[in-house]
């Protein structure tokens, strides 16, 4: 029987001897949940997780991509398209693609993530052509006036991610977990890219059409386990993967919910974690925000949680507003 551990975090300075750290930063625990399938959790002290997953649960996190992965970091949302549910049409020539990255990286952005094709639910497919015809020319521009900051490329195609980390892009997003492509696990061995691996249930088009999971905490987990593995075996190091656990792509709000509520298991897997909610539509549902652009405080109010579980990186909209927002809770929750 497999058994998964979720440390319980606390970032009180007054910490007990003995406390461990998670990801080697300033948040610790003592004890953990211990889940299994088919059986009722149970709290455990942290002496009694397996030294694989205590491992993983505590030693610090490497720079990505060049970002500190010992403080929280932000990573801009730039959707070259149409037809994005926040953002489509904003950003969709090159001109106000690349303006908007610019303001972005002013307003703080630690690192630059570009698509050319909504994931939104229903949304229509993008050739790949067309889709590194609207992300790889702001590539360029972005990577000669702004070097310093890391680019990533949010595509599930491996020709178009192989353009744009030709293009300067150090990051291959994918909703996939590069599994749409059967080349992008090559692509970004061979250009020794960094990759994002989500979970996602279904495609664009169907993924909404009634999700179901035996366990949505324990079955995201395995998935994620699983394409690290592949990752691995395929040449590309667990230095170079982060992780996202898919908030909104076929889950229902109670799926992801109890993904938040949890989210502090996924430290296990040893990876840094991304963390996409900002202007979902769960975060309008429960706040009374119809409007895609009226979600900024609900998201960075989950993302404050997130970030108070430890994850290292939230995907967000707003960068001046979230960045504000991490300095004064930092600030709150700072040792010593």
């Amino acid at each position: 029987m497999s058994l998964y551990y979720r440390p319980l975090i606390q970032s009180d300075p007054c910490k007990p001897r003995g406390a461990l750290p998670v990801a080697g930063g300033d948040l610790w625990f003592t004890h953990a949940e211990q889940m299994a399938r088919g059986s009722a959790s149970e709290v455990v002290a942290a002496a009694d997780i397996p030294n694989d997953i205590l491992q993983n649960l505590t030693a610090p996190r490497a720079r990505f991509c060049g970002v500190d992965m010992q403080r929280p970091s932000v990573m801009g949302i730039l959707n070259a398209t149409p037809d994005s549910f926040s953002d489509g049409g904003q950003h969709y020539t090159f001109q106000d693609a690349l303006s908007g990255a610019q303001a972005m990286i002013a307003a703080g952005a630690d690192i630059i993530d570009i698509g050319g094709e909504s994931t939104r639910p229903g949304a229509d497919f993008v050739d790949a052509m067309e889709e590194a015809r609207r992300t790889s020319p702001v590539m360029t521009a972005l990577h000669k006036t702004n070097p310093e900051t890391p680019l990533s490329i949010d595509t599930r195609k491996a020709s178009v991610a192989r353009a744009a980390l030709t293009a300067g892009a150090v990051l291959f997003n994918d909703v996939t977990a590069l599994t749409y492509d059967p080349d992008s696990l090559t692509i970004a061995a061979e250009l020794n890219a960094s990759v994002c691996i989500m979970h996602a249930f279904g495609d664009p088009k169907t993924m909404q059409d009634k999700p179901q999971y035996d366990n949505v905490l324990l079955d995201v987990y395995d998935y994620l386990s699983s394409r690290i593995q592949a990752c691995e075996a395929a040449g590309i190091p667990r230095a170079r993967i982060m992780i996202d656990v898919g908030i909104g792509f076929g889950k229902t709000q109670t799926h992801n919910l109890e993904l938040l509520r949890g989210i502090a298991l996924f430290h296990g897997l040893g990876c840094p974690i991304l963390l996409g909610v900002s202007r979902k539509r769960f975060i309008g549902t429960i706040g009374n925000a119809p409007e895609a652009s009226d979600r900024m405080a609900g998201s960075i109010a989950v993302g404050l949680n997130a970030i108070n579980q430890g994850v290292q990186m939230l995907r967000v909209h707003d960068i001046a507003e979230t960045k504000q927002a991490i300095a004064l809770n930092t600030a709150l929750t700072k040792q010593g």
